[in-house]
């Protein structure tokens, strides 16, 4: 089963732990890797109005990764989703910043697209809410399955990264 890692919102604007950063950049090129950046534009989510907050409009993701696609809300791009078919991909082993939100919102999307998302817990931490993540890890197994969250790196199994495939 070809696999991908989606890395999601892992960016200065959400100050992730430099564990976190550190442990995905080291995993990140064993996959074909995707993440996913969160970047602030009033006119498509009202997160300034609504939340009084909001993520700078130029973030990076500070894991280097095969692509990177930009998002306005919870829920990545469509796009994301045509890229993971056009590699190829069956499974998505999702990792990153707010577990309860961002992070199952990318579960559900990859869930919905037939792409059997699985959760690096141990990869994940969550909003201010429950930093731990282990509130979404929770929702995650309830949604998804148990077996759709792993807890530790050696579930992973050896790990090769696929050849991608060649556009036409």
């Amino acid at each position: 089963m070809k696999q991908a890692l989606l890395i999601v919102d892992v960016q200065p604007s959400f100050i992730p732990p430099a564990w976190q950063v550190k442990a995905i950049g080291d995993l990140a090129p064993g996959y074909l890797s995707v993440a996913t950046v969160e970047r602030h534009d009033e006119t498509v989510t009202p997160f300034e109005a609504q939340l009084g907050w909001k993520p700078a409009p130029n973030d990076n993701p500070l894991i280097n990764t095969d692509r990177v696609f930009v998002k306005h809300g919870y829920c990545p791009p469509a796009e994301m989703i045509a890229y993971f078919r056009e590699e190829g991909v069956e499974q998505v082993l999702v990792c990153g910043i707010q577990a309860e939100t961002c992070v199952l919102a990318a579960g559900f999307m990859l869930f919905d697209a037939g792409l059997r998302p699985t959760l690096l817990k141990w990869l994940c931490v969550g909003s201010s809410l429950d930093v731990s993540g282990e509130l979404g890890a929770k929702l995650w197994s309830h949604h998804f399955g148990a077996a759709s969250v792993l807890t530790s790196p050696y579930q992973l199994g050896p790990v090769k990264k696929p050849a991608r495939k060649k556009s036409a």
